[in-house]
């Protein structure tokens, strides 16, 4: 679209402005092409639902630029992890777990990514990718409810409703992505195929205010779990104490039994089991709001119709357990953004769009798998409790701690049963293990089937192999500071990564003089191996080559060096062929008939433009065109919010 076509509205509609949205919304901007991101609600997450950030996911944020601001919202890595299991905050300690890489495990961590983990509640993580987009060039709609939208051959009509005054109107844009949530009106509209089940397990969560620093603060762990026979109800069979900002906020959960209905919430109960997973009779706090939510499983199996697109929760449905909900989420929109933007632009053909579902559908359904087997993993922490006693809990201690056999026996399945309990708490693997198959990956078919020399779901398996992430490893920039191979990669460009042998590949990039392709020579223009970690990892030839996606996933390797130009040219140019649906020698201008498809020009866009003060009924309600706006409120929170 050139910038006097008047056909679409913006290029990409975005619906849902959660971790998915907002990272679909800061990634096309970032990458100029035009999107208007709406939300429902007048503001962000109004709870603190998600909050354990993985490396991977922290990963995408350094490469969209907002990593250090993020970083300012987090509780640090060194305060997540001293994960007790105990019989209150005040009470006896049972066993300790040292999570979320902390531990044991610190180094493999450290090893397998420049990012640290990082817990930021979904309020706080919200406000960052929305602020950056819409600095960017996003339009940013609050209050604005997606009602339905019809789809040709060309792009997407798209209804709205102003919430505030009742206003209808519609845009039309080449590209629909919903990220609407666990009750997706897109997904249901589409016809997404569905497996699993909804609202399996309910459990009760309260957020309240209170200072547990002389509890918590030389132990410090994000997650207290709490053996107590009156939060014993459920799989996982014990309460919660969840920190949000340490050590003054807080969430208290547990399970109930929905066959009984929804439990009495109210403040004398609340109070009363505060204290008792505390371990303080006399402890005051202030409720700030208390919910109740449902355990799911439940997965799609396909992810796209047309030119509309589905992520995140929309797709991917089950407990917090584990920690991969936004995690995974933001991975998906940036699986996504790029070939959206790719298609947008005329770099690739239709083709690469068809390789979100096949990449991101096995992510899902692994997920969504891990998330509810780790709530059914703390089945063998509880198997000392004296189900024969009216206090199950301090019946079984008694036994747990005795001098005898049957003591013996009790605590060396309790320690087995904590090992396994990794799964949830040190999945590298999980986090970092994801392989992809699909139309834009050129398999190595050279190298075989990959052999997992340890555990996949608790160990990162570093490689090069097509369908794998680019291995970090650390380089040397040109001032003298430390880079990682994803510094150098990415950014929303196609990466030709080879050595300083590999002259053959540099030449043969030039020739091709790609917009979105660049080469990186590593060991010349200041891009250096000094360490030799990055020769201990590539796994091809100094003078082969890698070329790696902008979302730092490696489509083509050719891993024997290449000296002759021309041969280097022809595997270039095929490679880019399959992983773009492109045509040999073509241009983007070629594609799109000579003009550009896309335009971050400003254009008037229709948005009603009203406030909650100014509001009127739909009937009367004014609709005025914004020149380019922003339409983001201040980052204040709504009421109710933290």
């Amino acid at each position: 679209m050139n910038d006097h076509d008047s056909t679409y509205d913006t290029d990409v509609i975005i619906v849902g402005l959660g971790p998915a949205g907002g990272t679909a919304a800061l990634a096309l901007a970032t990458y100029g092409v035009r999107v208007h991101a709406v939300s429902m609600f007048p503001w962000v997450a109004n709870s603190p639902r998600a909050h354990i950030t993985n490396q991977r996911a922290l990963e995408v944020l350094r490469d969209l630029g907002v990593e250090d601001e993020a970083r300012t919202y987090a509780t640090p890595w060194d305060q997540m992890g001293d994960t007790l299991f105990t019989t209150s905050l005040a009470g006896e300690e049972i066993v300790r777990m040292q999570t979320w890489g902390t531990g044991a495990r610190y180094g493999d961590y450290l090893a397998g990514s420049p990012c640290a983990m990082l817990d930021i509640p979904q309020p706080l993580m919200e406000p960052v990718l929305i602020k950056n987009a819409a600095e960017r060039g996003a339009l940013i709609s609050f209050n604005t409810e997606y009602l339905d939208h019809s789809q040709d051959e060309d792009g997407v009509t798209v209804r709205f409703r102003d919430v505030r005054s009742g206003t209808e109107f519609t845009q039309r844009a080449r590209f629909l992505l919903g990220f609407d949530g666990a009750r997706s009106k897109i997904a249901e509209q589409i016809g997404l195929p569905f497996e699993g089940e909804l609202a399996r397990a309910g459990t009760a969560y309260i957020l309240f205010n209170a200072d547990l620093s002389k509890y918590v603060a030389h132990r410090p762990s994000i997650l207290h779990w709490i053996f107590n026979s009156k939060a014993g109800f459920g799989e996982i069979g014990m309460g919660l104490l969840r920190a949000i900002r340490p050590w003054g906020q807080w969430i208290a959960g547990w399970g109930f039994d929905m066959s009984q209905g929804e439990p009495d919430i109210s403040d004398d109960v609340v109070l009363e089991q505060i204290r008792t997973l505390v371990g303080d009779p006399e402890l005051t706090i202030d409720i700030m709001s208390r919910s109740f939510w449902y355990v799911n499983q439940q997965w799609a199996e396909h992810y796209q119709s047309g030119r509309v697109f589905c992520g995140g929760d929309a797709v991917h449905r089950h407990p917090p357990s584990s920690g991969l909900g936004s995690n995974t989420s933001m991975q998906d929109a940036f699986n996504l953004a790029w070939k959206i933007a790719y298609a947008v632009k005329g770099y690739a053909g239709p083709g690469l769009l068809e390789s979100y579902s096949p990449e991101r559908v096995p992510v899902g359904r692994q997920i969504v798998a891990r998330a509810n087997q780790s709530r059914k993993d703390y089945a063998g922490l509880r198997e000392w409790f004296d189900p024969t006693s009216d206090d199950p809990v301090t019946a079984g201690l008694i036994t747990l701690k005795a001098p005898s056999p049957e003591g013996a026996a009790l605590r060396e399945r309790l320690y087995e049963a904590l090992e396994v309990k990794n799964t949830e708490f040190n999945a590298h693997g999980v986090e970092l293990n994801q392989r992809y198959a699909s139309s834009a990956v050129v398999p190595d078919l050279e190298a075989g089937e990959e052999v997992w020399g340890r555990d996949r779901e608790l160990y990162l398996q570093a490689t090069t192999r097509p369908g794998a992430k680019l291995p970090h490893a650390w380089l040397v920039g040109p001032d003298g500071t430390r880079v990682s191979t994803l510094d150098v990669t990415g950014k929303g460009q196609m990466t030709l990564l080879t050595g300083i042998g590999g002259q053959a590949w540099k030449r043969a990039a030039a020739t091709l003089d790609l917009p979105f392709l660049r080469t990186i020579v590593i060991g010349e223009a200041g891009i250096n191996d000094s360490y030799g970690y990055w020769r201990q990892i590539r796994e091809i030839h100094e003078a082969g080559a890698l070329l790696v996606r902008p979302d730092g996933y490696v489509a083509w390797r050719y891993s024997a060096p290449v000296w002759d130009d021309s041969e280097a040219l022809t595997h270039l140019e095929n490679a880019l062929t399959i992983v773009l649906d492109r045509a040999p020698h073509e241009t983007p201008s070629a594609r799109n008939g000579g003009t550009p498809q896309y335009s971050t020009h400003a254009v008037p866009i229709v948005v009603p433009h009203v406030t909650a003060d100014d509001a009127t009924p739909a009937s009367t309600a004014s609709i005025t065109p914004i020149e380019g706006a922003h339409a983001c409120p201040a980052r204040t929170p709504a009421s109710g919010t933290i």
